[in-house]
């Protein structure tokens, strides 16, 4: 495990990480009434970096973090970090979205158990959104280590991480609700993935094929 101070303090007591664990996530979407708007939730991986948050912030005391690089998480920290001005400010940092070269405007709507419900920003932007790039910087200012797994809608995925904090996703050919929504990257990588196995199959069987006829062929007949 690596030890970083907390980002509030002088060197002191360290924070010691757990980039390891259960990742961050964020999910982007667009608003169906207003295309001009992006949502992203976004949730901290596990209990632990959670604390970890409120004590780099100051949301937390330092002495939650024992001796040995133990974290004493409590219940009440969820509540403790949801209601604190701070993440609001770190969350505002750190979750970017632009259009082009048009940053848009980010406003947090809701914070709640950063763990089971995540938080909830809200970007308002110049225009209709067909792509949006999207930044997530969140815990990699802690420790490099930190990975976000991020989704949008028609099964694309991705993965944030220190160097790659910056991906750009297709937001306007997905419509909620219809049948007919193209392929995204998960699907559109399964499909490849499908007929790079379909064609294995189907070489295999033509060399099995030719070999039968092969044996046939090369066999003496019995019979006079």
């Amino acid at each position: 495990m690596s030890a970083v101070p907390p980002a509030h303090t002088t060197p002191g007591p360290v924070l010691a990480l757990h980039p390891f664990g259960d990742p961050q996530t964020v999910v982007i979407t667009r608003d169906e009434a207003r295309q001009d708007v992006v949502h992203l939730n976004w949730k901290v991986g596990a209990n632990d970096d959670l604390t970890l948050l409120g004590i780099s912030l100051g949301v937390l005391p330092e002495d939650r973090l024992m001796l040995d690089g133990a974290v004493s998480y409590e219940a009440e920290d969820a509540a403790t970090v949801s209601d604190a001005e701070q993440v609001e400010t770190y969350l505002r940092d750190h979750l970017k979205v632009s259009v082009g070269e048009n940053p848009c405007t980010s406003k947090v709507t809701d914070v709640g158990d950063l763990v089971e419900d995540g938080a909830q920003v809200e970007f308002t932007c110049s225009e209709s959104v067909d792509e949006a790039t999207v930044t997530v910087t969140t815990l990699t200012d802690l420790h490099e280590a930190y990975r976000t797994l991020a989704t949008a809608p028609g099964g694309q995925r991705g993965v944030y991480e220190k160097g790659s904090d910056t991906q750009t996703w297709d937001l306007g050919s997905f419509r909620t609700g219809t049948a007919d929504q193209p392929m995204g990257v998960g699907s559109s990588a399964a499909l490849q993935i499908g007929g790079v196995l379909g064609a294995v199959v189907l070489l295999a069987a033509g060399w099995s094929l030719v070999a039968r006829r092969r044996r046939r062929r090369s066999t003496p007949s019995l019979t006079p």
